[in-house]
């Protein structure tokens, strides 16, 4: 579980977000949506430590991770999978290394008990025989089925993702949202996943928070939101999806 308390973040005299206050439940696909600008990837950020926040608590569990001194935090990190955007794969190594490198960084296994690991994540993100292959030879769909697998190498307790679906069409979409739900199930992560595809809100969506200028304004399963009264949330809703039928 992860717990934001009265969190605002500031840059400059502008506030970004405003006394954000929300519950990220383990073994859930927790999302996070909203427009561009609203704030939602500085919240991510912030949840994660990029970001120093001005006011209020980050709790890992038991943990409050932003009172926390640097050795203490980076214990944590341990315990942290996270999947960018753009996958941001190194283009020089292969998916073999590309997969080992939190293994290298933050374990001291030796070579075969990390290749073992290797070989784990990737036959469960259903990758085989692509080991030695680079980023440049893998289709996109492949590369974020790789920083998967890079993202559970250490086996984290919480999970990442910042626009999984950034740049993938409809149906490979969907193979990254159902591969994402069943890791959180499977492993019992606590899974933060940063959108604005609704077909991700209403595939994976087991709660569903979203921002609008900063706050919070709603939250709930992606069940309750087609019953809504919140007027920005269907505003998004109905404006994401006539986009969506505008570009098809």
């Amino acid at each position: 579980m992860i717990e934001v308390k009265n969190l605002t973040k500031k840059f400059d005299d502008k506030i970004v977000l405003d006394d954000i206050n929300v519950t990220f439940e383990q073994g859930k696909t927790n999302l996070i949506i909203g427009q561009s600008g609203s704030g939602k990837t500085v919240l991510l950020k912030s949840i994660v430590g990029l970001f120093p926040v001005d006011k209020g608590e980050i709790w890992y569990d038991d943990r409050q991770y932003n009172a926390l001194n640097f050795k203490q935090k980076k214990e944590i990190r341990k315990e942290i999978g996270m999947l960018f955007q753009g996958g941001a794969l190194f283009d020089s190594s292969n998916v073999q290394e590309n997969v080992m490198l939190p293994l290298d960084m933050f374990t001291d296994m030796n070579l075969s008990d990390k290749l073992d690991r290797v070989n784990f994540c990737l036959a469960r993100v259903n990758l085989s025989d692509v080991n030695r292959l680079y980023p440049s030879e893998i289709s996109g769909g492949m590369k974020k089925r790789v920083a998967i697998a890079r993202a559970i190498a250490l086996n984290p307790k919480y999970l990442f993702c910042d626009e999984p679906n950034s740049g993938l069409d409809p149906q490979t979409g969907i193979v990254i949202d159902n591969l994402i739900k069943n890791i959180t199930e499977e492993f019992n992560i606590t899974t933060i996943v940063n959108t604005h595809d609704m077909n991700s809100v209403m595939e994976i969506g087991d709660k569903v928070v979203f921002i609008y200028e900063g706050k919070k304004i709603w939250e709930g399963s992606n069940d309750e939101i087609l019953t809504t009264d919140c007027t920005e949330l269907n505003d998004f809703v109905f404006a994401t999806n006539l986009a969506k039928k505008l570009r098809n």
